[in-house]
């Protein structure tokens, strides 16, 4: 019974932060990997992906009803996304991901510089590509993160913020909703892997999912209220967290 009370707790502040900025694997997944040891890395990302997955449904209908989100661009990245995060799930069980760990990064790091020093990035909703050209671009970005959340996945919520922002010219709260739809749609995707291959343990992920949800609600009704700005702040404090995270994997695996 402990066992299932400290994995939600986990679970409701992943939900909470994952619902703002993305992110949350940074506390449920070294959660399970803690409390459940010896399980097989494919149950403890199933099982993840299982409560992750319910508290994105949470937050995308409550951005959904408060942020104007353009699916035109949206919807076909989400798509180009889901399959595309079947098939990085897929490899992720024939392929050896360390070698990703020192390019991602470099590759947050970098984001968190940008952000950090371009004050009024994000700041502004000025989005700058022609409908048509909006939707290529989307489906690009939804196929090459979609890919590397289901086959990776650390920093997924944060590269779409930063990709929304700095290629679409969104402000924060609207990139994060965006972010959401499009994490939401690669969640779905790696449970259906997960689950048709036997790595979901539901006694652990269904409660699980509650609290994410209930997390998911409470974070993304406090973005809602504060804005860009603070969406901006806490994007980049936990950019920062994973940056640690990262390091410490590669230096200490």
């Amino acid at each position: 019974m402990m066992l299932i009370f400290f994995l939600c707790i986990f679970s409701l502040l992943a939900g909470f932060i994952d619902s703002v900025v993305g992110g949350g694997g940074l506390i449920s997944v070294p959660a399970l990997l803690i409390l459940l040891p010896g399980m097989p890395i494919a149950t403890i990302l199933g099982t993840n992906k299982f409560a992750s997955c319910a508290g994105a449904t949470m937050a995308v209908q409550r951005y959904a009803r408060h942020v104007s989100i353009d699916w035109s661009t949206i919807a076909p990245a989400a798509i180009a996304a889901f399959v595309f995060a079947f098939l990085g799930s897929r490899a992720v069980t024939l392929l050896n991901t360390a070698f990703l760990r020192p390019i991602i990064l470099a590759l947050l790091i970098l984001v968190a510089i940008y952000v950090f020093f371009v004050k009024d990035l994000g700041l502004v909703h000025r989005p700058k590509h022609a409908p048509e050209k909006a939707r290529w671009l989307g489906l690009l970005i939804g196929a090459c993160l979609g890919f590397y959340d289901g086959f990776f996945g650390p920093g997924t919520g944060s590269f779409l913020i930063i990709a929304f922002v700095g290629v679409f010219g969104f402000d924060f709260l609207a990139a994060s909703a965006s972010a959401k739809a499009i994490n939401w749609a690669t969640n779905i995707a790696s449970v259906i892997y997960f689950a048709w291959s036997g790595n979901i343990i539901y006694a652990y992920a269904v409660p699980m999912a509650l609290c994410s949800i209930l997390g998911a609600a409470i974070g993304s009704r406090l973005a809602l209220a504060k804005g860009s700005r603070f969406v901006r702040i806490f994007f980049l404090v936990v950019v920062c967290a994973l940056i640690a995270k990262l390091a410490q994997s590669i230096i200490a695996p």
